[in-house]
């Protein structure tokens, strides 16, 4: 089994409900969407193993992966996730809700981007639901989403640079509506990856 990486690299998780932990992050190539807003160039990948994946990863102390993308679900499979539990990996996902997660994730953070409705049908339970938001987007309505506990916007950056008033009305939504939480992307903030 092979999966095409677009990188590796270990650093500290900047947003949603496990900021600041550390975390070998692995960027899957491909999506299956096209944001706009998206900062990543997930088109180019190599082509590695599991097994050379596991010996780049080795060399850290973290035990928890986050595969990401693009869109991972693409390429992950249950097995993926049972080769990397075996070696004493803890693992979390970071996708856009379009396909079912693969089996034995230990933490889910689903990111919607459209089709909100089919959702809940292909992962009816997330650890925590982070929605990128722009000035003057509408609040998502969480009774046709995955059932959580985390409910979070993300103000929608420039790249690096902090777009205030997208900032200033998530702040006004989430005093409006308490059940959200903010989540900005502090990796950005404090200059790491």
């Amino acid at each position: 089994m092979r999966l095409t990486v677009n990188e590796i690299f270990y650093s500290l998780q900047g947003e949603g409900g496990r900021t600041g932990e550390a975390s070998i992050f692995i960027r899957l190539s491909k999506c299956n969407l096209a944001c706009i807003f998206c900062d990543t160039d997930f088109e180019f990948g190599v082509k590695m193993s599991l097994d050379e994946i596991f010996s780049e990863i080795s060399q850290y102390p973290c035990r928890w992966i986050i595969w990401t993308g693009g869109e991972p679900t693409l390429q992950l499979k249950d097995e993926t996730i049972a080769f990397f539990k075996e070696k004493g990996y803890k693992q979390a996902i970071e996708t856009n809700g379009t396909r079912r997660v693969p089996a034995g994730i230990d933490y889910i953070t689903c990111s919607p981007k459209q089709q909100f409705e089919k959702i809940r049908t292909l992962i009816p339970e997330v650890d925590e639901l982070r929605f990128p938001i722009a000035k003057g987007d509408p609040l998502p309505d969480i009774s046709i989403l995955p059932k959580t506990n985390r409910y979070l916007l993300s103000p929608i950056f420039d790249d690096l640079v902090v777009i205030q008033e997208n900032v200033d009305y998530c702040i006004e939504l989430i005093k409006q509506n308490p059940k959200w939480a903010l989540s900005l992307q502090t990796h950005k903030l404090i200059g790491i990856r």
